[in-house]
């Protein structure tokens, strides 16, 4: 054991206090295990048949494939997470940091290796770009940093961040206005850096990593790039692997985990979430529930009629972007594949207006994870295990106009041009797309990101880990402080601090302690129709509105 929490084991959902959490998402597992820890009894309930929400995988001739994210940065996020339950983040899921934290491809030919580290980046974009983008990249990382570190705390790290101790934090440090670029779009911004449109277009990408278009959002969303800057690890055997580590923590801490279930609605009296109705099973009462799907689902009703208001339509729409993911093995011959690599298309601007339109891109931008590949590992012999995202409009947009054998052409004609042969071609059965995600997380539209970020304000937007019912919460990639593996951990923070702050002054004794483990739902329950999504994260207080990380090109969990 390590660290300063104690391991406390919780009561079976039946305790003075029990918390239902609706989903097993990277922020409701996270959650689950902090509440319990505390002292709780807790109950997880979740549609599919495994955790881990968007940070799911499929299986595949070489192994489970990643079909979500793909990258875990901010690892300190997760060492304080184990470290609050006094365990060590090492002695349960093994980290490797990449030298590479990406590997980029144009149609041109020419390549570039970005590392976390500046100067090494500075050299490596000399060497492509020349010395004048290469000082202007140096510029812009040191700005970026300035940036995460100034709103780490206040935006990100905070519950509930407030526009005005942003704005006196901004008049405080007059040097923070030229980094953020105040009203130009990250593209623009760009646009007025890099001579080379390469860079412009790389940089861009970082739009994405938060559901985005780079003609869209602020340009102080530039600041994502130093999160990855900061490090990039691959979690061995898969990126559920850390949702698996932090379920089995969870469960020897009491919580019960139910698989295979469909939350038909969350029972409200008096203005309070009081208990969770199973499709085709049972009344569980709870004095908190915490919802870790996509917010948009409580205003479709999809959790019941007394939910609909509970989070305010501005925090839910417009909707962020979709992806079309390919998971499958197959053998590659022709290039020197890092774990993370992008294949830029030619006419980026051209890619965004057609997802815009709702329309499949023509000209893709490529995201290519070599699971197999990386540090410490030998060249892969065989088959090995890929993922492949590219960007895509929400439903909000539209019907999805995506043919699944256009996809399949698009993806690897473009990888072939680029030198990248994948054999043997993979099926349709590989790809998800935005009708599958939309029907895999209900009530998202298939929206990986929950709300757009497009617009100034668009990041103070988004649900907190309160809503205006009292006794329910939200945590998830769609809550505050948004998308991303870390980011949606945190959410699960916010919202496990959130409940046990308004637990404590009902509490008047702890549950009596009782194993956790996890229950399979019945046949009748595990055949109903859908009601609920499982994965998303945090929210405020009753009355106050509420990047892989899916991940790299989209999107990050």
């Amino acid at each position: 054991m390590h660290g300063s929490g104690a391991t406390t084991k919780a009561g079976d959902g039946t305790g003075a206090h029990p918390v239902v959490i609706v989903g097993a998402g990277i922020g409701g597992l996270v959650a689950a295990l902090l509440v319990a820890q505390a002292g709780h009894a807790v109950t997880v309930i979740e549609r599919h048949a495994a955790p881990g929400g968007k940070m799911r995988t499929v299986p595949s001739a070489a192994g489970p494939v990643d079909a979500g994210p793909t990258v875990l940065t901010l690892k300190s996020v997760f060492d304080t997470i184990f470290d609050a339950v006094g365990e060590r983040l090492a002695d349960h899921v093994t980290l490797v940091e990449e030298p590479v934290l990406a590997r980029h491809w144009w149609p041109d030919g020419s390549t570039l290796d970005l590392v976390p580290d500046s100067a090494a980046n500075v050299a490596a974009i000399a060497a492509l770009s020349g010395p004048r983008d290469a000082a202007a990249f140096a510029t812009f990382d040191r700005q970026m940093r300035v940036l995460f570190d100034a709103f780490d705390a206040p935006m990100m790290r905070a519950a509930a961040p407030d526009a005005r101790h942003l704005a006196r934090l901004v008049a405080g440090r007059p040097g923070l206005i030229a980094a953020m670029a105040p009203g130009l779009t990250l593209a623009r911004a760009l646009a007025l850096r890099f001579r080379d449109p390469r860079l412009r277009q790389l940089f861009g990408r970082y739009a994405t990593y938060v559901g985005g278009a780079p003609g869209a959002v602020p340009a102080l969303l530039g600041l994502v790039w130093r999160a990855e800057a900061a490090g990039v690890w691959r979690v061995q055997g898969g990126m559920n692997r850390l949702a698996q580590a932090i379920a089995g923590l969870a469960a020897a801490r009491g919580v019960r985990f139910v698989y295979g279930a469909h939350v038909r609605q969350v029972e409200v009296q008096a203005g309070r979430a009081t208990a969770v109705q199973i499709e085709g099973g049972p009344r569980i009462r709870a004095a908190a529930v915490l919802f870790n799907g996509d917010p948009a689902a409580l205003g479709k009703g999809l959790l019941g009629p007394a939910l609909t208001a509970a989070v305010p339509p501005a925090a839910i729409r417009p909707r962020s972007l979709s992806a079309r993911v390919w998971a499958f093995s197959a053998a590659a011959e022709g290039l020197p594949l890092a774990h993370h690599n992008v294949f830029f298309g030619r006419a980026p601007r051209a890619e965004f207006d057609a997802i815009a339109a709702g329309r499949m891109p023509r000209d893709p931008t490529i995201y290519l994870c070599a699971q197999d590949r990386g540090a410490g590992l030998a060249p892969p012999r065989g088959p090995e295990r890929f993922e492949i995202i590219l960007n895509a409009a929400p439903l909000a947009s539209g019907p999805d106009d995506g043919d699944s054998e256009t996809c399949r052409r698009l993806t690897f004609e473009t990888l072939d041009r680029f030198g990248l042969t994948l054999c043997p071609p993979t099926d349709r059965g590989a790809l998800t797309t935005p009708t599958e995600f939309a029907r895999l997380f209900p009530g998202s539209d298939g929206s990986l990101y929950g709300r757009s970020p497009h617009g100034t304000m668009a990041a103070l937007q988004r649900p907190r880990a309160r809503t205006a019912v009292a006794g329910l919460y939200l945590c998830g990639g769609g809550v505050h402080p948004g998308p991303g593996v870390p980011m949606a951990a945190r959410s699960g923070q916010h919202a496990a601090a959130a409940i046990l702050a308004d637990l404590a002054s009902t509490l008047t004794c702890r549950p009596a302690a009782m194993p956790g483990g996890t229950l399979t739902a019945s046949r009748t329950t595990a055949t109903a129709p859908f009601r609920s999504s499982p994965s998303s994260e945090p929210s405020s207080r009753p009355g106050t509105p509420g990047r892989g990380d899916m991940s790299r090109p989209t999107t990050s969990a």
